[in-house]
């Protein structure tokens, strides 16, 4: 019997240790090919890109994935209990593989094939991670063999503080969200330390199955597995249970955060800035390389622009006539149905889409667009206003086929069914129409190129085209200042004399006579003139004296042009570049001449907080001295060139001081501050421009078409554009103390007489001029240009006798 018995050992022993072999050689076999789990050491997820605006604020994210890293002691205990309890209440005691939990899984199991049941699981946190990262979903045994033994092999190399980290930062959460940082701020809008127990509860039980425990569509379910959490919870001890009642009876309160919570009107800035980091670095870095991104905008004077500019096109549009409605619905069934299928201006929040019920004598009767689309028959929600008569009068004016028409009664303007924009103002609602015309504002530091606000357009939600970077139009006379400033850095000076009168140009067999907007001429006239009045004639024939090859040198030192023509008609601006280029131009003046990059980036930062890129090069010598020891005060070295002369600039501003004071931007004075600019008008009025700068902001302003055509007559630079810019400054600059341009080092001040240009003997056209060293107001009466006009003039009869006799005598005045 004991020899059988021995027998029968022997056998099984032998047939165990078969078995036990077949086992290694088939586990051995699946492991063979293991991924390295050592790449866990260098992990690195998809992380979003955050663009935050100069004090903080964000303005947008970018992201495959919507996930923020962040490390395990950033998470609160709370948190890490949640997930703890819903996942793998075992954590911090097993070894990858919890073995009790895996018994009774098996056991469940058996019951479940049994009854037909969905099979269940027991994987750790520990496999989850080896399953996430190193191996596919698939569900077979061989892939749960190769889990648990990628789990072992993690357990040895990793903290389990290091394991949860990995977990909690890269599992989904749904909506889009990654990571426990990402899934807070989507569903809460909260960082993670600011969650409560129930909202805690709630994330822990999405991972499991997100679409199963959506907050709206599953709102049962999803209370009833965040509740099981808390109970877990209880039960581990992480929870007192007067607590966890008290969390089971609270609502989800998820309140999904919503794309457009950011700063408001920076949609153009922050495309820009998405652009531009894609061309510094790449698209992978922007979409999950988890860079943090600081710009230059401030959000306050963002605000501002938007409103001006907004202004300044309703107003031009306004002036044009009405156009009609939106759209037309059938209003005879639930309105509200169809007039939530009209899509509307998103980042225009002031103006409400409505439709029209009725039509008075007294004004028309509007119902307005519900917030959320609906369905069924929820009429007696509908919410309506009163569009009183005084608020469609300016529509009464109405615009067709390009022609303009005049209607008497609101019901010329308006029809039962029409889908309109109202707007509710101090003193009611009132009719709004998007306007055709566009343009474009800038507002830059001129000492940092820092662009402090941008707005491209009326509406981003309208048009994503950028006017402010991508248009290129023509500057008109708000090139001037560059073919003047050109003058005054190679001889000339402010009280240069240059004949304001007829020329005749002649160019491959073509003849080019240049007029002054408005007509007529004014005679030998200074620069300074020439600049305040914006004289065409003057500016051409100055440049033709100097030559336009150094104008197009300078206007290319400038940055307004890459590569520009030396041709005459250059000179009044009818080369095309941006707005951005424009106001970049004039900030070198405004800052005395020294070169700047306009940036929209203050810094970038990657991941782990490094500094990638800082816009501000500026060594600083001493500046991080240890301790004050009587040393002198450390100074920023500015090493950017000096592409002109701060003399230079300080007299070109000096005399588009002249502009805002005496010239075509009269306007402007209203600021009651030292204020230097330029308007700009081209050919037909199809561009609109003025730009405008005080010591330490430079504002310009485009208006016109997309598709360049006539705005008609009068729309110019001074009557659309500079209104916007005195709009805007009147706002940005209102608790702002008054600077004055900084007068250089050795410039003479000279009263001189503004017409003729030679010292002044009083009278009421006497002013101050500045004069660099060496130079001053002509001895003798020069008029730059005059005999070879006067052999025009004589030749072609252009002007009376009594005006040729005027030139000839060197005699200025008005013609």
């Amino acid at each position: 019997m004991l020899r059988l018995l021995g027998y029968f050992f022997g056998i099984g022993t032998i047939g165990f240790l078969l078995v036990a072999a077949a086992i290694v050689v088939y586990v051995g076999d699946l492991t063979k090919d293991l991924p390295d789990y050592e790449v866990l050491a260098s992990y690195e997820p998809p992380v979003t890109t955050r663009v935050h605006s100069s004090d903080g604020q964000l303005m947008g994210e970018f992201a495959r994935q919507r996930r923020l890293y962040i490390p395990i002691q950033a998470v609160p205990d709370r948190v890490k209990a949640a997930f703890l309890s819903a996942e793998d209440k075992n954590f911090y005691h097993h070894h990858g593989v919890d073995m009790l939990a895996l018994a009774r899984a098996v056991v469940t199991n058996l019951e479940n094939l049994r009854n037909g049941r969905r099979l269940v699981g027991a994987s750790t946190i520990t496999q989850q991670v080896a399953k996430n990262f190193l191996l596919t979903n698939d569900r077979t045994v061989d892939r749960k063999i190769r889990e648990a033994v990628l789990s072992f092999r993690i357990e040895q190399a990793y903290s389990k503080d290091r394991i949860l980290e990995l977990y909690l930062n890269e599992i989904f959460f749904g909506s889009g969200a990654y990571g426990i940082a990402g899934a807070a701020l989507t569903y809460f809008g909260k960082s993670v330390n600011e969650l409560n127990l129930q909202e805690a509860a709630y994330l822990a039980a999405l991972p499991k199955a997100p679409s199963n425990y959506h907050p709206f569509d599953d709102t049962e379910a999803a209370t009833e597995r965040r509740n099981w959490i808390i109970d877990r919870m209880t039960e581990n001890g992480y929870v007192a249970s007067e607590e966890a009642e008290a969390a089971k009876k609270q609502p989800l309160g998820v309140n999904f955060r919503r794309s457009g919570d950011y700063v408001f009107a920076a949609e153009y800035f922050t495309e820009e800035v998405r652009r531009q980091v894609i061309d510094r670095y790449g698209q992978d870095a922007l979409y999950e390389g988890g860079l943090s991104v600081r710009t230059t905008l401030d959000p306050k004077l963002q605000k501002m622009a938007r409103t001006a500019l907004q202004h300044g096109l309703i107003k031009y549009d306004r002036g044009r006539g009405y156009r009609g409605p939106v759209t037309t619905i059938d209003v005879s069934g639930d309105w509200g149905v169809s007039l939530a299928e009209v899509d509307r201006l998103s980042d225009v929040p002031e103006w409400k889409l409505g439709v029209v019920l009725s039509v008075g004598d007294d004004g028309a009767e509007v119902g307005l667009r519900p917030e959320r689309e609906i369905s069924g028959d929820m009429s007696s929600n509908r919410e309506t206003v009163k569009l009183a008569a005084a608020g469609i009068e300016w529509a009464k004016t109405r615009r067709a086929d390009g022609r303009t028409s005049k209607v008497k009664s609101i019901s010329g303007v308006l029809s039962v069914g029409d889908v309109i924009y109202i707007e509710n103002k101090e003193d009611g609602y009132e009719l709004q129409q998007v306007p055709e015309v566009s343009g474009a504002l800038v507002s830059m530091d001129p000492n940092t190129g820092r662009v402090l606000a941008m707005i491209g357009g009326f509406s981003y939600s309208q048009s994503q085209f950028n006017r402010a970077t991508q248009a290129y139009r023509q500057p008109g006379s708000s090139f001037k200042p560059f073919v003047y400033a050109a003058a005054l850095d190679n001889g000339y000076t402010p009280a240069s004399v240059v004949l304001d009168a007829p020329i005749q140009l002649v160019s491959g067999g073509e003849v080019w006579q240049p007029k002054n907007y408005g007509g007529g001429f004014a005679g030998p006239s200074t620069l300074r003139l020439g600049i305040e009045r914006s004289r065409n004639l003057m500016t051409v024939r100055l440049a033709k004296d100097m030559g336009m090859q150094l104008v197009a040198e300078y206007a290319e030192r400038f940055g307004i042009y890459d590569d520009m023509p030396p041709l005459l008609a250059m000179a009044l601006g009818s080369g095309e570049t941006t707005v951005l280029r424009m106001v970049s131009a004039y900030s070198v003046i405004a800052n005395g001449g020294r070169s700047i990059e306009p940036s929209f980036i203050d810094r970038v930062q990657d991941r782990y907080g490094r500094t990638i890129y800082k816009h501000d090069q500026r060594e600083c010598v001493g500046c991080n001295a240890e301790r004050w020891s009587g040393q002198e005060e450390p100074q920023l070295i500015d090493n950017r060139d000096q592409v002109l002369d701060p003399m230079t600039a300080y007299q070109i501003t000096s005399m588009m001081e002249g502009v805002v004071q005496r010239g075509t931007a009269t306007l402007m004075r209203e600021l009651g501050r030292p204020l230097a600019g330029k308007t700009g008008t081209t050919n037909e009025e199809k561009d609109a421009w003025f730009i405008g700068f005080t010591p330490n902001l430079v504002t310009g302003v485009y208006i016109g078409f997309d598709q360049p055509e006539p705005m008609g007559r009068g729309s110019t630079g001074g009557g659309l554009a500079a209104p916007v810019v005195k709009e805007y400054l009147t706002a940005a600059l209102k608790d702002v103390p008054i600077a004055d341009f900084r007068l250089p080092e050795g410039m003479n001040i000279v009263e001189i007489d503004r017409k003729t240009g030679m010292r002044a003997q009083g009278g009421p056209d006497t002013i101050l001029e500045a004069f660099k060293p060496g130079t001053g107001p002509a001895d003798s009466y020069q008029v730059i240009g005059i005999e070879t006009v006067a052999v025009q003039i004589e030749e072609q009869r252009k002007i009376s006798p009594r005006a040729q006799e005027a030139i000839q005598s060197g005699q200025g005045g008005l013609f």
